[in-house]
């Protein structure tokens, strides 16, 4: 089992992925958890919705790619994933001011 870590890395960011997938389908404010939902009150819900299905999207692949590099290296592969991570909230963030337009 020598590359658990990339196989859970693959199985979690398949998840995020179908997660942001049924996000930008259904647009349903109240898919989000109660918490999340209590501290955000977007403008326009749906469009928000669309916005964080693409950010969440853009984390799910990065997530993959560490995992493809990860099969190579776990360590290097797992220091892609916090750095591409990272990155990607970032570019969540320039993202998520498209839904308050």
């Amino acid at each position: 089992m020598e590359q658990g870590f990339s196989i859970l890395m693959f199985i979690f960011a398949g998840a995020l992925l179908l997660y942001a997938g049924l996000m930008a389908l259904i647009k349903d404010y109240k898919m989000l958890p109660y918490r999340a939902r209590q501290s955000v009150k977007p403008k326009n819900p749906k469009k928000y919705m669309v916005q964080l299905a693409k950010i969440v999207a853009l984390v799910a692949a990065m997530i993959a790619a560490g995992a493809a590099v990860a099969l190579w290296n776990g360590a290097v592969g797992a220091v892609v994933i916090v750095v591409d991570v990272v990155a990607a909230l970032w570019c969540g963030t320039k993202i998520i001011k498209k839904a308050e337009e």
